[in-house]
């Protein structure tokens, strides 16, 4: 089997089976999202300003949790994730809120065969690019769908988290793309005692790496950020130190957990 499509069926495949699970985890909270909670933090609200009457595209958007509060704030929205069972639970929810957005089944890299449209902003966020392996080709995916002066949103967890072992004990993994990484996980971030097993094929991409295919398909930089917690406790031996800001116990806050950037697409001459 070619390799590529072998990584596209297993992580699909992964994901789907946490899906399940994430939809009805207090992690994800659905209840009191459809209430209205908003799914977004404060990291990505800060970037993001006032986005109504904005068209968004949303790249790997599991089940469109943020990809319907972007919606709330103002925007049209469309969603994109590998997952078929991840975008039929978005419909669902989408339904549930009376929502007009679209969500699109597919890998990142085929959605020119799916979408034919230029967006205002294009929009990724929180585990995402480790699941792709050409970041160049990533790069000129969010080109190609961004109109002149569009922005790319960009928050994920930072590289150097990447390099630990899962219980966040020694250096397991190289901070630069090497080979690929497959791994066996119980569980899910979202319900760690889920009765699932999963396997995973992914890649870590330093900054460096991410900057310059961004840089060198004609973005430019507007902001870049550091940030020494994760809004998220989806990490082994983690502590809360403030509301929604969490931190690996043992590191404290030595290490840099997440990482945003901000790129804007020149305008055509």
């Amino acid at each position: 089997m070619d390799s590529q499509i072998d990584y596209i069926l297993k992580n699909k495949n992964t994901w789907n089976m946490k899906t399940e699970h994430h939809i009805v985890s207090d992690f994800y909270d659905v209840e009191n999202f459809i209430n209205g909670k908003s799914s977004l933090n404060n990291i990505e609200l800060d970037l993001l300003g006032d986005i109504s009457g904005k068209t968004v595209l949303h790249l790997q958007c599991h089940f469109g949790q943020d990809t319907l509060s972007l919606e709330r704030m103002g925007a049209t929205v469309t969603g994109v994730d590998l997952s078929d069972k991840a975008i039929e639970q978005a419909n669902i929810l989408a339904k549930k809120l009376s929502s007009k957005a679209t969500f699109i089944c597919c890998d990142v890299y085929d959605l020119p065969k799916h979408l034919n449209e230029k967006f205002d902003i294009v929009y990724t966020s929180y585990g995402t690019i480790g699941w792709l392996p050409d970041i160049d080709k990533w790069a000129n995916i969010i080109s190609m769908f961004l109109k002149p002066q569009g922005k790319f949103i960009f928050v994920d967890f930072h590289p150097v988290v990447w390099m630990f072992d899962n219980d966040f004990n020694y250096i397991q993994y190289n901070y630069f793309k090497n080979e690929p990484i497959v791994e066996i996980e119980e569980g899910t971030y979202a319900n760690t005692s889920a009765p699932i097993q999963t396997e995973s094929i992914t890649w870590n991409h330093s900054i460096s790496e991410v900057l310059t295919s961004l840089l060198t398909i004609g973005l430019e930089l507007q902001a870049f950020g550091e940030y020494n917690y994760s809004p998220y406790n989806c990490f082994k031996n983690m502590e809360e130190f403030d509301p929604k800001k969490f931190r690996i116990k043992s590191l404290e806050n030595k290490i840099p957990m997440v990482y945003s950037i901000v790129a804007s697409k020149k305008m055509l001459l």
